[in-house]
């Protein structure tokens, strides 16, 4: 899609976790490999289809970017992203609707639009200089899982 849209675009991001080596949890995360927030670290996801439904476009895209097999728990959260160029002209907007996923099956390994991926633990965030966003999400999953 190119920049400089006329209307804004619906994308799907998903927190995905898994029992982590130490008894913990992970989450995935994937390096982009394109714009927006080409090389920067985010939650593995991407635009929605024509006719498919944002749960599916939740799966496909994890499953497309990262080989990994993911089971959609809940909407966590539905969140904008803006960015504007250096004349303040909006370069991307997209309407991000939020999942948490288990893990099912796979090997996470980089794929699509995906530079990279990682099993992160969420303890160690900072590390990959997340979106502000990005970090509360998976926050807000955490706290979801616990009520489960």
């Amino acid at each position: 899609m190119s920049d400089y849209p006329n209307r804004p675009l619906i994308g799907v991001g998903v927190v995905v976790f898994r029992e982590g080596a130490q008894g913990g949890r992970d989450v995935l995360l994937v390096r982009r490999g394109k714009p927006p927030r080409e090389g920067r670290w985010s939650l593995p996801g991407g635009r929605q289809r024509l006719g498919e439904r944002v749960r599916e476009t939740a799966c496909r895209e994890v499953a497309e970017e990262t080989g990994v097999e993911v089971e959609v728990t809940a909407l966590l959260d539905v969140v904008d992203s803006v960015t504007r160029d250096e004349a303040e002209a909006i370069a991307y907007h997209y309407t991000l609707v939020d999942f948490l996923a288990e893990w099912r099956a796979g090997e996470a390994a980089a794929g699509g639009d995906a530079a990279e991926v990682a099993w992160a633990d969420p303890a160690d965030l900072a590390r990959y200089d997340l979106w502000d966003e990005t970090v509360r999400l998976i926050r807000v999953g955490l706290d979801r899982r616990r009520e489960t």
